[in-house]
């Protein structure tokens, strides 16, 4: 098979797997192991299937285009307007989790400097690169992606051969918080803007490896993280942190202990560069923002939400995906059916279920927020 189309695969796994998998352990380990592998499989399943829709539309339509464009050309100006929302919500909800994640894994590796205090550390280097700019980061974008399944690999595997594993972990269930997975599972998924990319890297051989490409990376995710989420539970049952790899590392030794936080803030600060310089160049470029401005907004926002007291990780990941993810997969889900104005019946039905799945989602998601 052609190497584009291993990029192709590449490029979508790489979007898609990063900081959010290390949520994951800890939801599951809340609503139950076998809840928590229900909402990978079914959100992995129903975000290869919203990718699908993606690639009609990208296929159908000529011109290369991202999501905010796709959604101007078949919804009109507000329709772009409220998918440019989607994206800011979700990068600033992320970015505000990774100065309260970061901090937190400092924390395990070094005690003796407080979260509050390694987020602030964190955060005064991290958007200082976002500041100056660095394209290294921008362009080894499929590198980091292999260290980060490949360090997932050997957690997993240490995991399952350091003798600590007990499938008793695995048996509690809590129907009470059975879907408090879906907003963190849903934020770990969110790779749509890959599939535009893809369709450019595949070229003249998109239309007959395109589906292929996100059929592959989609299921690949859903393993990692079902194999992910089985393991640190399975090690750490109850006492699963938020912030996955640092009751693991205390379980598994000093070597664990600085490998798999070393993982963390990695995953968690190239996270944060790389979406911090797409938001900066996007009021740059897209809203003619002044450079230190377009920084200021950038970077002010979410860490004058940590500094008033948001600072609960899986809190703010849960919300950012079942808001953000939710809005843009039923914008999505819009354009699909403006841009094919004769849809099989199997088709609208496959779209009803996707888009009742994300507005569920949504209210859930409200309706805890306002009563909490």
């Amino acid at each position: 098979m052609e190497k584009r189309f291993f990029e192709a695969v590449a490029t979508l796994i790489g979007t898609t797997v990063g900081a959010g998998v290390l949520g994951i352990p800890y939801v599951a380990a809340q609503a139950g192991i076998a809840i928590g592998l229900a909402h990978i499989v079914i959100i992995g399943v129903a975000v290869i299937a919203l990718n699908l829709l993606l690639a009609e539309i990208v296929l159908k339509t000529r011109g290369n285009h991202q999501l905010t464009g796709y959604a101007e050309k078949y919804l009109g100006r507000e329709g772009k307007r409220a998918m440019t929302l989607a994206m800011i919500v979700g990068i600033y909800g992320a970015l505000l989790a990774y100065i309260i994640g970061t901090g937190t894994a400092i924390n395990a590796l070094i005690p003796e400097l407080p979260p509050l205090a390694g987020s602030l550390v964190f955060f005064a280097l991290a958007s200082g690169i976002v500041y100056f700019g660095l394209s290294a980061v921008e362009k080894s974008e499929l590198l980091l992606a292999f260290l980060t399944i490949s360090t997932i690999t050997v957690i997993i595997a240490a995991a399952a051969l350091s003798g600590k594993f007990s499938a008793a972990n695995l048996t509690s269930q809590s129907l009470t918080n059975a879907f408090l997975p879906y907003g963190v599972v849903l934020f770990a998924f969110l790779g749509s803007v890959a599939v535009p990319e893809m369709k450019e890297e595949l070229g003249p051989k998109a239309k007959s490896l395109l589906r292929k490409a996100i059929v592959i990376g989609g299921i690949i995710p859903i393993a990692i993280y079902s194999l992910f989420a089985i393991s640190v539970v399975g090690i750490s049952g109850q006492a699963t942190s938020h912030i996955a790899t640092v009751n693991l590392g205390r379980e598994l030794g000093q070597t664990m202990l600085l490998f798999a936080n070393l993982f963390a803030v990695l995953a968690m600060s190239t996270s944060f560069i790389a979406l911090g310089l797409a938001l900066k160049e996007m009021y740059t470029y897209d809203y003619k923002v002044n450079r230190k401005v377009a920084w200021l907004l950038t970077c002010a926002v979410p860490l004058l939400a940590f500094l008033l007291g948001l600072k609960s990780f899986i809190a703010v990941l849960g919300t950012v995906g079942a808001l953000a993810g939710g809005l843009e997969g039923m914008l999505l889900l819009h354009i699909h059916k403006k841009a094919q104005q004769i849809r099989a019946p199997r088709i609208k039905i496959l779209g009803g279920l996707l888009f009742l799945l994300f507005l569920l989602g949504i209210i859930y998601t409200i309706t805890i927020a306002a009563t909490s």
